[in-house]
């Protein structure tokens, strides 16, 4: 598990005398092995600053996309870069690395002839910076709170040691910055400020009421509990605030949207799995159940799996909707057209996520931690 220290720090009060080599100690001495020790800020040198794109030229003639951008840096002239990738439009904000910056791998930013421009700079991907080994393509931070030439550095909290400490199987609750920090807090012997005590903000304003969702669940398939919300009016195309984003990269994840983001999020904060339904494509009530008459599946990595009757699903009247604590199903994603979700939150049995798991060769971040147990609170 991969553990944030300004995260960890929410919930922990670290004497400021405490290094990261100490709090690394401190987890080994209740029981965990280290594995590593993390901080991208120690390979970046030098100017890196948030950029927005002014306007883009498409290069033609070459072998592949070649882009002439135009940046707004905040300085007394628009800067120009060339950059392969296409991932982003006019508009965007993008982490652009001046001329005297050294990126990983000793990787010096210098101006240079190419293509026949010159180009002033880079506009970093999350893996040229160090962040993640997503190479898809050009790192977009579009945040009303960033500004044009603030320090990519400190507004993206990119120094921020990571200790990726080992979980045995037996302690599955490590598997969350609330169960990692509980156990520092008890090392440290410092208070510990338990973020499933948190309250809702006083200024939150719920507007009308959802319909009710019936579920039926078959307990003899080992599940017990589970709650549907489902949210109205939500625009999936929004992105997630970078603070977020960043902190589910720093564990090792992918940002993919504002729904995903969310769901994932309070999964590596409190170690509780959550799913997130496309709520116009469910229909009727929601069983929690074995496959029984439903053969087949395909789940969010586009594969098809064909269920033996003895899986674990969430189903809905007509189909199956995901392998339980496992994957969700494809059908029922949420998309950029998607209006209204349905949040669902359960308790399943590690035996029968554990089932799921060997029987489709698939593991996830939800199956570890169910797997492990989570804690039905």
């Amino acid at each position: 598990m991969k553990l944030p220290l300004s995260w960890l720090a929410e919930f922990v009060e670290i004497p400021k005398s405490e290094s990261v080599s100490s709090i690394a100690e401190h987890f080994v001495s209740v029981g965990f092995e280290v594995e590593s020790i993390e901080n991208a800020a120690d390979n970046i040198k030098g100017p890196l600053v948030i950029g927005t794109v002014i306007a883009i030229e498409e290069l033609k003639d070459h072998k592949k996309p070649i882009r002439y951008v135009e940046l707004d840096c905040a300085e007394k002239e628009h800067r120009f870069v060339i950059c392969g990738a296409t991932n982003f439009l006019v508009g965007d904000k993008v982490v652009v690395a001046l001329p005297g910056a050294l990126l990983p791998g000793d990787f010096a930013i210098a101006a240079r002839e190419t293509y026949g421009k010159t180009s002033n700079g880079m506009i970093c991907s999350s893996r040229e910076l160090g962040l993640s080994e997503d190479h898809s393509g050009i790192m977009v931070v579009n945040d009303s709170l960033l500004k044009n030439g603030d320090d990519a550095v400190k507004v993206l909290v990119i120094d921020d040691p990571v200790i990726d400490i080992a979980v045995n199987p037996d302690r599955g609750y490590a598997l969350s910055i609330r169960g990692a920090a509980r156990e520092l807090a008890s090392a440290l012997k410092v208070p510990f400020k338990d973020p499933a005590d948190s309250t809702l903000p006083t200024n939150l304003k719920v507007q009308g009421k959802s319909k009710a969702i019936e579920v039926v669940i078959d307990e003899s398939t080992g599940a017990n509990l589970i709650f549907l919300r489902t949210l109205e009016n939500v625009n999936t195309n929004n992105p997630s605030p970078i603070w977020m984003q960043r902190r589910i990269q720093k564990c090792g994840m992918r940002s993919i949207s504002v729904a995903v983001d969310i769901t994932n999020y309070v999964m590596l904060e409190l170690g509780q799995p959550l799913h997130a339904f496309d709520a116009d494509k469910l229909s009727g009530r929601i069983h929690v159940q074995s496959a029984g008459k439903f053969s087949k599946i395909k789940t969010l990595d586009g594969v098809e799996r064909n269920l033996s009757k003895s899986d674990l699903l969430i189903a809905d009247d007509k189909n199956p909707l995901a392998i339980a604590g496992t994957m969700g199903g494809l059908e029922s994603e949420v998309t950029s057209d998607t209006k209204r979700i349905t949040i669902e939150a359960a308790h399943f049995s590690a035996l029968a996520v554990a089932k799921n798991s060997r029987n489709h060769i698939l593991s996830s971040e939800a199956s570890r931690r169910f797997e492990r147990g989570v804690d039905p609170a």
